[in-house]
């Protein structure tokens, strides 16, 4: 009872700055007195809990110019010169890292991309090398690291467990790894959970409840937000399309069985189709360019590709009845009519009634943006609890 009694005004303090963080992050820069007004606290608890936040970093204090006589009004916002977070995005053939303030934005020249490693050690040297530079930088304070990871991924535990695409991270904790050695907090989310949370925060699903997102670019994954709440499944693998047998004598596919669905039905199913006609090694990336030179026409492997992705529309649409389904994909930048073909594809196949009722478009956000939501939202968070730091509660 007397730990109870105590912590009370730690978790009310905490409490009242996660609240500020969240007036300034939904309202942009605000005056004290505007942030009163709409917490509908006293002064000196926002005085406190703003003085909490400038001391860690999280916010900065600026001049605004006023155009009667007296002082500039001062002005509150979330930290974007005096502080950073970074986005890790783990992938296949390349790893990217970005920097950005509180207030998400990713900053020019903050990219980084280097190919992905032999192995994991190679990895984590290549990470954090990286990120110690960035956190060298004078005058910047970094307060953490988001990281997209694909495949399968144990929350409970932190854990990759199966990682098709890269399975050097297989079995590995890469947010407690990373954390033990650069003294930061980590924070690591499953790349689809990532793509949801980046779609909700900035993309179209900006206040909507009920959306799914296919993930079709590196492998094939499936995110289904119900009343709000991700759907996770008993372990935390639900989504897991993209490895649903389709060809009984397929290609081997990376989680050891063969003809997967996203051996025939994704970004790189496409690139593996354009490689082996042409007899050289190409990425999506890679042919986007090919094509918008003119150098490269792959109408037949296109439509190869979403005859079998519109499998995959149809099973969510017929299976979860969302509001929306989002797709996240590089192929529909080769031929921007491909889009409005795969939905008349489902069309044909999909029940009448749950198609009509769901709305198809592009997802807007990214897995760098997924990251990098991560890292703020568990920031904000953790003004409650920070008990487990490599761990993030999606949505």
């Amino acid at each position: 009872m007397t730990t109870f009694v105590s912590s009370q005004p730690q978790i009310l303090s905490q409490m009242n700055e996660r609240m500020v963080l969240r007036i300034l992050r939904d309202n942009g820069p605000s005056s004290r007195a505007e942030v009163k007004r709409l917490s509908g606290v006293t002064a000196p608890t926002v005085s406190k809990a703003v003085s909490s936040l400038l001391k860690s970093g999280m916010l900065e204090e600026f001049d605004t110019p006023v155009n009667m006589r007296g002082r500039p009004a001062k002005r509150l916002r979330l930290a974007e010169k005096t502080a950073q977070v970074v986005g890790l995005v783990v992938d296949s053939p390349h790893c990217r890292i970005v920097t950005t303030g509180l207030d998400g934005t990713i900053r020019d020249g903050a990219h980084q991309e280097f190919p992905i490693p032999g192995t994991y050690e190679e990895l984590l040297e290549s990470v954090i090398n990286r990120i110690t530079t960035l956190k060298s930088i004078d005058g910047i304070k970094t307060l953490g690291v988001g990281i997209s990871l694909p495949g399968l991924f144990d929350y409970r535990e932190g854990r990759s467990i199966l990682s098709p695409n890269v399975p050097i991270t297989n079995n590995q904790c890469i947010g407690k790894d990373l954390s033990e050695q650069l003294g930061l907090t980590c924070v690591v989310l499953q790349e689809t959970d990532a793509l949801c949370l980046a779609e909700s925060n900035s993309g179209l699903a900006h206040g909507i409840d009920d959306f799914a997102m296919l993930d079709v670019s590196t492998g094939i994954g499936l995110g289904v937000l119900i009343e709000g709440r991700l759907l996770k499944g008993r372990s935390g693998f639900a989504g897991e399309i993209g490895h649903l047998p389709m060809v009984p004598d397929g290609i081997l596919c990376g989680c050891g069985r063969v003809g997967c669905l996203e051996t025939i039905a994704s970004d790189t199913a496409l690139a593996r189709l354009v490689s082996n006609r042409i007899g050289r090694q190409l990425d999506i990336e890679e042919i986007i360019e090919l094509v918008r030179a003119g150098e490269l026409n792959v109408t037949t492997e296109l439509d190869q590709v979403a005859q079998q992705l519109s499998f995959a529309l149809v099973t969510t649409i017929n299976l979860f009845n969302p509001q929306t389904l989002f797709i996240y994909s590089r192929m529909f930048d080769i031929d921007p009519s491909l889009f409005e073909r795969l939905i008349e594809r489902t069309e044909t196949a999909a029940l009448t009634s749950s198609f009509r009722d769901c709305r198809i478009e592009r997802a807007k956000g990214s897995k760098r943006e997924g990251a990098i939501a991560a890292i703020i939202e568990h920031l904000t968070d953790s003004r409650i609890s920070e008990s487990n730091p490599h761990f993030l509660k999606v949505l």
